[in-house]
Parts: C-alpha cells; structure tokens; sequence
C-alpha cells in the first residue's frame, strides 16, 4: 500500500511540473508569434514603399511630362531611404525573432534534459521500490514456512505431551494399590 502511495506521489509531482513548464512554453510561443508578426508587417511595409518609390521613378512632372524634377527627383530618394530605414527595422526584429528561437530551442533542450533526468529518478525509485517488495515477499514466504514447521513442531509436542500424559496415568492405574473390601489379613 505504501509503494502505491509513493508511486501515486511521484506522478502528481511529474504532472505539476509538466504543467508549469506549459505555461512557460505558451508565453514564449505568443511573445514569438508577436515577433514574427511584427517582422511580416515591416515586410508588407517595404513592399507598400518599394512600390511607392517604383511609382516616383516613373512619375516625370517636368516640361510636357517628358522630364523629371528635381522634385521628383528628391520624392524618390526620400522614398528610398524609408525603405533602406524600414530594412534597418527588419533586420533588427528578425534578430529578435531569431533569438527568440534559439532561446526557445534551448529550453526545449534543458527541459527535454530535466525531464529525463526525473524520468531516471522515478525509474530509478520504482525498481528500487520493486525490489524492496520482491524482497518483502521473500522475508513474507520464508515467515510462512518458518510458521508451517513450527506449526507442525506445535501438533507433534502436543501429541508427545497427550502420549506421555496417557502413559503416565497407565502407569499409575497399573500400580496403584488395590483397595480391599475392608477385610484386613
């Protein structure tokens, strides 16, 4: 009944700490996807300037439209050192969500270590816990034995004892004195 118990105990604990260890893994997962959220919008983002500063290229606003500005001109480089900024951007939040991955991969790797280090351990109480019963049922088998011969001694002295009882009372009917009618010779 102890061992169950024990055993019981073990694997309630293995289930606390795996569901601790799960709210950690879904707040990184969420802080990831916001990451990755974030780079995908500065992405839509370059592509929405990148044609912006394709339109200003083409846009000529000068003499009958045959000719560009220095207007137009400056329109597009602005344009482009948006989109250059907004790539500054998408670098730096990509090397956020890249090492938010990493970090993830590396509790993934000392969680999968702690795990089954305690997977060890319990393995490790539970065959020593199977052992100690194996054991018990040995000292419980040898006890049984022990008792049937000393059981069976039991039977033998009390027969001996009856055995001896009757042949002392033979013994005493046998030369016990024997009692006249009251006639003395």
């Amino acid at each position: 009944m102890k061992h169950i118990f024990l055993i019981t105990l073990l694997l309630c604990i293995f289930k606390i700490s795996q569901g601790q260890d799960s709210t950690i893994v879904k707040a990184d997962s969420m802080t990831f996807e916001a990451q990755r959220e974030r780079v995908n919008h500065l992405l839509d983002e370059r592509s929405r300037r990148f044609g912006e500063y394709d339109e200003s290229l083409q846009k000529k606003t000068g003499v009958f439209g045959l000719f560009k500005t220095k207007k137009d001109m400056q329109k597009s480089i602005d344009i482009l050192r948006q989109v250059v900024l907004n790539d500054n951007n998408i670098f730096i939040e990509t090397r956020k969500l890249l090492d938010l991955k990493d970090a993830q991969s590396e509790r993934y790797q000392r969680l999968a270590a702690e795990y089954d280090n305690q997977v060890s351990a319990y393995m490790k109480t539970i065959t020593k816990l199977q052992n100690e019963n194996d054991k018990l049922r040995e000292e419980l088998k040898s006890m049984e034995n022990t008792d049937r011969g000393s059981g069976i001694m039991l039977y033998i002295s009390i027969i001996v004892i009856i055995g001896l009882i009757i042949a002392l009372i033979y013994q005493y009917n046998r030369h016990k004195p024997k009692k006249s009618d009251g006639i003395v010779i």
